[in-house]
């Protein structure tokens, strides 16, 4: 696959490069913003998860031009440098991290608070799912401590089964909570976006860290909400109806006739999760066993041996009673 073939494959991906974004995620924030107006009268921001940088980068333009707008960064990885960002490397889970977010607006608290973190997905749906609830719960608990009366949250949901759980939940702090799904979001992803204005806790309700996730003995059956406890909220879909579509494929050439040239993405990982087995790959040392003089011991070399190939020569020819399933007295005999 060549250098262009993920800017055939994913359009919003090509636009991000060409537009200086250091995702593709950065069109989401916007098209949720076109909707909602989520930056009017915004000055203070928190990014959740934000590495690397996208809808960072979209907090700093939008609430950069408003006197005293500050745009803060929060994620447990490193993340390079912006203009207009500061950066807390911490735990969302932590109420040291929320202290420090609070400290840093000199004790005033955020109008925003969004989350676009994801969980590295599996496939499983399911799991995928508790995952997201776990790390939007998360997101919630620290903005309860950071965010004013009033203010704003939007964070990534996956829209399974158990949703309605976590609708019931947001109600009970924000007036206003929807689902949105960007037009920059594909068809065939189970993400959307759950915006929540108006933020308006219970009376008496204290912000509380020390549980920041679901209980262990959380029930799924137990959970299900029906009758009057059963919160649907209206599904928003943003952006204009004739936009790019996410899940189309666009040819390369441009419209006037000029020739495309490829764009490098605006901001290289830094010490991504891949790093390694991407060096390794370039070595050609990928699946290869390395010598222990040379490196980290394969783990294909510390696989047990098939059982011929520990037989010792005289026992060659010999008949061998082995485990087969099914089969449990099966007699092999070795050539």
């Amino acid at each position: 696959m060549g250098r262009t073939s993920k800017d055939k494959r994913d359009v919003y991906y090509r636009l991000a490069k060409e537009n200086g974004w250091r995702a593709r995620s950065a069109f989401k924030l916007l098209q949720l913003d076109e909707e909602f107006q989520l930056f009017q009268g915004v000055t203070r921001a928190v990014d959740l998860c934000a590495a690397p940088g996208g809808w960072s980068q979209v907090l700093s333009q939008k609430t950069g031009g408003q006197e005293g707008g500050q745009v803060l960064a929060v994620d447990l990885q490193a993340m390079a440098p912006l203009p207009g960002v500061t950066q807390i490397q911490g735990d969302i889970t932590q109420l040291s991290t929320a202290k420090e977010i609070i400290q840093h607006f000199q004790g005033c608290p955020a109008d925003l608070v969004v989350c676009d973190g994801a969980p590295d997905v599996t496939g499983l749906h399911d799991v995928d799912e508790y995952m997201q609830a776990q790390l939007l719960l998360a997101a919630l608990n620290i903005a309860t401590h950071v965010l004013k009366p009033g203010g704003c949250f939007v964070a990534k949901i996956f829209r399974g089964r158990d949703v309605t759980l976590l609708y019931s939940q947001l109600r009970i702090f924000f007036s206003s909570v929807l689902c949105a799904k960007p037009k920059s979001s594909r068809n065939s992803s189970i993400e959307a976006f759950a915006v929540c204005q108006g933020y308006d806790p219970p009376e008496g309700f204290k912000p509380d860290l020390s549980k920041p996730l679901l209980d262990h003995s959380y029930d799924p059956d137990f959970n299900q909400l029906d009758g009057p406890t059963r919160v649907i909220v209206p599904f928003v879909t943003c952006g204009d109806l004739s936009a790019y579509d996410s899940d189309c494929s666009y040819p390369l050439d441009l419209q006037d006739g000029s020739k495309y040239r490829y764009t490098p993405p605006t901001q290289p990982p830094i010490s991504p999760p891949y790093q390694e087995a991407c060096t390794l790959k370039k070595m050609g040392r990928l699946a290869k066993e390395v010598r222990p003089e040379d490196g980290p011991i394969s783990r294909a070399a510390t696989m047990p041996q098939p059982l011929d190939t520990q037989l010792a020569p005289e026992m060659e020819g010999l008949p061998l009673i082995s485990a087969s399933p099914g089969c449990p007295n099966y007699v092999h005999s070795f050539p």
